[in-house]
């Protein structure tokens, strides 16, 4: 599983990739997390909000920071 946080480093965007980090650690997943922050990367992906969480190319949360609990149960559908 490829998991990328989008966004230029703002004290949001950094909120998210740590609770990515945690939601894989705790659910145990075998996953690579990139963090993006080069807006040139991150247009090309697509993406025009940031913060943003992608997973294997797929936008699973836009423009807002979550919780490690929620992160969770995102990555606990996409992996079903």
């Amino acid at each position: 599983m490829n998991i990328k946080v989008l966004g230029e480093g703002c004290e949001k965007c950094s909120q998210l990739y740590e609770n990515t980090k945690e939601a894989v650690k705790e659910l145990g997943i075998d996953a690579e997390i990139e963090k993006i922050e080069d807006l040139i990367e991150i247009v090309k992906l697509g993406v025009l909000s940031a913060p943003s969480l992608m997973v294997d190319g797929e936008i699973l949360v836009s423009g807002q920071t979550t919780s490690v609990k929620r992160i969770k149960k995102l990555l606990q559908k996409y992996c079903m």
